[in-house]
Order: structure tokens, then C-alpha cells, then sequence
């Protein structure tokens, strides 16, 4: 079974930086993309970032692009998001999601991480 596992949230002060990491654990093929999400309570779960095998990023707001960078390590089933000058805007619980081939034939699948909580706060 595959899980996806975040870590690397916490407490920042307006200005510093951050790593989440999305870890994906069990048996599977391939992982065709690997996304970064984000949700403030009352508010709708927002794309943030997304890559895919080829390497190839999109940032959801053009203007998040300058300050957090998407990155994977397939050998490691994980995928990054450096957070830099994070601002009191940026606060929210970020999930990562990953459509995931667990066979090498079929249909992906989608999964979700249980999130990780980012707190921007002097």
C-alpha cells in the first residue's frame, strides 16, 4: 500500500525559510507527478506547485515562483518545496499529492499526504 508522508512544517518569522519534503513509501512503478497544496481554514485546498518525471515545474501563482521551488528525488520517492521569504500570507497546512503508477500497467492513481502545518509568525 502506498502512503505519502510530509514533513519539514513549522514556526517561521516573516522572512525565513522552510523545506517541506513528501515522502512516498510501499510498492509502486512509477510516480508521473508530484504536486504541492495548500489550505487555510474556510478556504478551498489551493495548488501551490507541481513537477513531473521529466523534471518539468509549474507554479499554480507566477508570483510564488521567485520565493519556493519544486523538487524531486526519485530515488528517493520524495519530493521538496523550498519556501524562501515566506510572509504572513503563506501560512496554511500544505499537502502533497502524487498520481502514482503502482503497476506498470492500468490506470494511475491518486494519493494524498495528511499534511503539514506552516506557521509564519514574529
Amino acid at each position: 500500500q502506498v502512503h505519502l508522508v510530509e514533513s519539514g512544517g513549522g514556526l517561521v518569522q516573516p522572512g525565513g525559510s522552510l523545506r517541506l519534503a513528501c515522502a512516498v513509501s510501499g510498492s509502486l512503478f512509477s510516480i508521473p507527478i508530484m504536486e504541492w497544496y495548500r489550505q487555510v481554514p474556510g478556504k478551498q485546498r489551493e495548488q501551490v506547485a507541481a513537477i513531473t518525471l521529466a523534471g518539468n515545474t509549474n507554479y499554480a501563482d507566477p508570483s510564488l515562483k521567485g520565493r519556493f521551488t519544486i523538487s524531486r528525488d526519485d530515488a528517493k520517492n520524495t519530493v521538496y518545496l523550498q519556501m524562501n521569504n515566506l510572509r504572513p500570507e503563506d501560512p496554511a497546512v500544505y499537502y502533497c499529492y502524487a498520481r502514482i503508477m503502482v503497476k506498470n500497467w492500468g490506470v494511475p492513481s491518486d494519493y494524498w499526504g495528511h499534511g503539514t502545518q506552516v506557521t509564519v509568525s514574529s
